[in-house]
């Protein structure tokens, strides 16, 4: 498997970060949410495929 570039690093750490953000807004104000891999990733898979299914982006152009 080969590396990724610092690039293809970022856009992940930028999605991953976006989809943090939405969590924490449809939160109450009161609670604070923690670092959840797991429930971000179910979250960009579903948004990946909804993007790559319209042909909006392709699968490693949205998470490399």
């Amino acid at each position: 498997m080969s590396k990724l570039t610092r690039q293809q690093i970022e856009r992940q750490d930028f999605v991953d970060n976006q989809i943090f953000e939405l969590m924490q807004k449809f939160c109450p104000s009161s609670k604070q949410i923690e670092w959840d891999i797991e429930a971000i990733g179910a979250i960009r898979d579903a948004i990946r495929g909804k993007i790559v299914s319209k042909k909006i982006m392709s699968e490693v152009e949205f998470y490399p």
